[in-house]
């Protein structure tokens, strides 16, 4: 959530700097306005309170004297009446600007390529070179029939469209990738494995910006407490540490999460229905780190190598971009995606996105660290990064290391887990 204060100091630059995003966010100058009479109304009625006690003090006075007190408490009634419906109106002031702030994006960082959609994202690099074929290739989706290892019919009957049933080596790749990948991400990179759980409450999910935005997307269960199925590892992952003071000391803290996520996909009606590329339940391996503001951004960047890794080591073509402001998410500030080659589309596709929400997450969530002994609390940052999406991860694999035979080779990095070298 953005900072109130941000918007009363610099109103222009922040709504130019939302506005980046393709939006019109002038409405923001409404909330000041609002701002503005509720801080009057407090004043008001800090007043008024003081009148009352005044007033109150001559009650003595006036019995000692003789003297009627009736005008008196009529007049402290009026206060207090007066008091109340002032008091009503900074609650319903309050109460807009919150719900009006929620549904306020971050501010895009000030450096960040302007455009209005992932067309317009910029390309910072290529990592080996797209894969070339000298036979007719097939898409994952077809090698997974081909081969009996994704099973998409079976998928529907038991559950509907965008679900599928992983068989025999296909479900053997899918836990060998999650094993390889929480490995790497803890044993090299040094983060801690969390596996935190699937159902999340209201409150995570408005910490994190998933509510009330997108909720829409989510999956809500039939239960009177508000729960809801984890729609990213980012969620239950972040609401870790939600109304916690964290001891600088132990900055940065580095989290690597396994869940199986899910989703509506809401808004993608009738895109990438074929194949396993956008599913309504996933596997994914998260980074999320929460850091001091100033180191935030070279722990952007780490974790950026950290993700890439994954990539490498698999051997597999992919590309780093920045996004623009008009495809940046709703609660980061800057992200890098990086994008697989697949060779059936021939062309990159988004596999995992590498994010700095600044305090717009913690502030939220209400996350704060103390600088030093006698200075006061301060948000930490939050950061949190794909490594990687478990079944994009298996489509790339698929498709780039299919054979004329309609064999898939297995990676290196994966004999050991895989206990094999191919799928046939």
């Amino acid at each position: 959530m953005l900072d109130i204060r941000l918007i009363r100091e610099e109103p222009e630059q922040t709504i130019k700097l939302l506005n980046r995003r393709g939006g019109d966010f002038s409405y923001l100058y409404e909330v000041l306005d609002k701002d503005q009479k509720r801080r009057e109304a407090i004043l008001e009625v800090e007043t008024l309170k003081a009148k009352k006690n005044e007033t109150s003090r001559l009650i003595g006075q006036y019995k000692r004297e003789g003297r009627p007190i009736d005008p008196i408490l009529h007049e402290m009634d009026d206060f207090a009446k007066t008091v109340a419906d002032l008091e009503t109106k900074i609650r319903t002031y309050e109460d807009e600007i919150k719900n009006t702030l929620l549904m306020t994006p971050n501010l895009p960082k000030e450096d960040i390529p302007i455009g209005k959609d992932d067309s317009e994202n910029v390309e910072l690099k290529r990592v080996l070179e797209p894969t070339k074929f000298a036979f007719p290739i097939k898409s994952h989706y077809e090698l997974g029939e081909s081969l009996d290892i994704l099973d998409f019919n079976r998928a529907s009957k038991i559950t509907g469209s965008r679900f599928v049933v992983y068989k025999g080596l296909g479900a053997r790749l899918e836990r060998s990738l999650i094993q390889f990948m929480m490995d790497l991400h803890a044993n090299e990179h040094g983060y801690t494995e969390i596996i935190p759980p699937y159902i999340v409450n209201e409150a995570s999910m408005y910490a994190t910006g998933q509510f009330p935005k997108f909720i829409e997307d989510a999956f809500k269960l039939n239960d009177e407490r508000n729960l809801y199925l984890n729609p990213t590892a980012e969620v239950p992952t972040i609401n870790l540490h939600r109304d916690e003071v964290l001891d600088k000391q132990i900055l940065p803290i580095k989290y690597v999460s396994f869940t199986t996520a899910f989703r509506k996909e809401a808004g993608s009606a009738g895109k990438d229905t074929r194949g396993i590329l956008r599913q309504h339940q996933f596997n994914k391996v998260e980074l999320i780190k929460f850091t001091k503001p100033e180191e935030s951004y070279y722990e952007l960047d780490e974790m950026l190598k950290n993700s890439e890794r994954v990539l490498q080591l698999l051997e597999i073509p992919y590309r780093v971009v920045t996004l623009c402001t008009g495809d940046l998410g709703f609660s980061m500030r800057k992200t890098y995606d990086i994008e697989v080659w697949l060779p059936s589309e021939n062309k990159y596709r988004e596999i995992g996105s590498i994010s700095n929400a600044e305090d717009y997450q913690a502030r939220r969530a209400n996350i704060k660290y103390r600088p030093d002994t006698d200075a006061k609390l301060e948000y930490v940052h939050t950061l949190n990064g794909s490594g990687l999406a478990v079944g994009r991860t298996v489509i790339a694999i698929m498709e780039n290391f299919q054979q004329k035979d309609g064999s898939i080779k297995i990676p290196e990095i994966l004999h050991k887990y895989m206990g094999i070298t191919e799928i046939k």
